[in-house]
């Protein structure tokens, strides 16, 4: 397996991706930090599962009108104005932390406002990557290369944010947060960009929106790979969300645990991106992520039999690779396939269909958790997202009868 790095001939990528790693790793060691702070001050798995909802569901409200506005706007200035948003957040939080007055509150509130920021610039992200490589043959890789970047930063960040916790304090993980947006703000000013044309007038904004639904809806490929990433979204990622309650009810362990044992999904989701940017097209993806999509459900089913870290830690391997394998692998389907003019709201649609679901699952799942325990929750959730896999494998001759024509116009394939 050879790592391809050709996106990385493109300047303005590598320094959007030199930055992003930094900010990255800080986003994970906040993560884990604001999860752990929360569960420590109050033990309680449903506000967990609140945190978690609250995070996230600004993604589902917010991204399809990100989308509609990625089609539109200076996608460089916008990108730019929602990093240092994002620094301010950070700082609010440090700053709460340090001066020893946060509470429950504070927490659930700056994860939503985060989750507004992210909601907005992830549509955003992936129509911009066009825009860095200024190549459309290179952004396959762009899209695995961003993936890895993204994948260590989740690696990384746990471990230390374990560490840092222990020897240090929650606060400690916030101020370093903080720092790693000043990596972020200097490669955006070093950056050149050309932006995107954009036509003169535009359609209303529903308008806008319901035709960029509806040729969703109308692509059967676009379709059913959106509802398999649903309901991943729904059913394996909220795992994520009851990792504290899972090392102190299953495995009784500390931070520095729960840093490792979220570093190996980490792990997982690197050695997914790495194989991912070694391939050379886009060709047989689709059955690679009904496979991934399946491994997930049943690793998490037996994550909920497991009694010790070291059976965790390869199956927590699996789940990240897994879920890493089966959104990448949607994320370059639908950017080769889609019409160029639809592309930000098919992305969009693609952000509020895999992270838009995660707060619902999050809040379900620690509700559920409180009432039948953490372990016959993941059980539950890894039985379902099983089945979906099984489902969307199915209908695998029926999505490549309409994604070949596509791929053969293209290139991709013969024609």
């Amino acid at each position: 397996m050879k790592l391809s790095l050709r996106a990385l001939r493109h300047r303005n990528f590598s320094l959007f991706l030199s930055g992003q790693a930094c900010a990255l790793i800080g986003y994970w060691i906040q993560n884990i930090a604001q999860s752990w702070l929360l569960y420590r001050m109050t033990g309680s798995a449903t506000l967990l599962g609140v945190l978690g909802f609250a995070s996230s569901v600004p993604i589902l409200l917010l991204s399809p009108l990100a989308g509609l506005w990625s089609d539109r706007c200076n996608l460089h200035r916008v990108m730019f104005a929602t990093q240092i948003l994002e620094m301010l957040q950070a700082a609010t939080l440090a700053a709460l932390a340090l001066a020893g007055i946060i509470a429950p509150w504070h927490i659930v509130t700056l994860a939503m406002v985060l989750g507004v920021l992210v909601a907005i610039e992830l549509p955003i992200r992936h129509a911009y990557l066009l825009e860095l490589v200024s190549n459309r043959e290179d952004l396959p890789n762009a899209i695995a290369l961003t993936s890895l970047m993204a994948n260590c930063g989740r690696l990384a960040g746990p471990a230390l944010a374990g560490l840092m916790i222990g020897w240090f304090s929650e606060a400690v993980c916030f101020v370093v947060n903080t720092l790693t947006y000043a990596a972020v703000i200097a490669t955006f000013l070093m950056m050149r960009v050309t932006p995107s044309a954009r036509p003169a007038s535009h359609p209303r904004l529903l308008q806008g929106l319901s035709e960029g639904v509806r040729y969703a809806w109308h692509s059967i490929p676009i379709r059913l790979l959106l509802m398999l990433l649903m309901m991943v979204g729904l059913l394996a990622t909220p795992y994520i969300t009851l990792m504290p309650a899972l090392v102190r009810e299953v495995f009784a362990g500390g931070a520095d645990q729960m840093g490792f044992l979220v570093g190996a999904a980490g792990l997982g989701a690197v050695s997914g991106t790495l194989y991912l940017a070694s391939r050379g097209s886009v060709r047989g993806l689709l059955r690679l992520l009904t496979f991934a999509s399946f491994a997930t459900g049943l690793a998490l089913m037996l994550l909920a039999w497991s009694k010790t870290i070291w059976l965790a830690l390869p199956l927590l391997a699996v789940i990240g690779f897994g879920i890493l394998i089966t959104s990448v692998s949607v994320n370059m389907i639908l950017q080769t396939i889609v019409d160029d003019d639809k592309r930000g709201r098919v992305m969009s649609l693609y952000t509020a269909a895999f992270l838009g679901m995660a707060p619902f699952g999050s809040l379900a799942a620690g509700a559920l958790a409180d009432i039948i325990g953490v372990a016959n929750t993941l059980f539950i959730g890894g039985a379902a997202c099983a089945a979906c896999a099984l489902f969307i494998a199915g209908r695998r001759r029926q999505i490549r009868e309409h994604i070949l024509p596509i791929y053969a116009r293209l290139g991709i394939l013969p024609k």
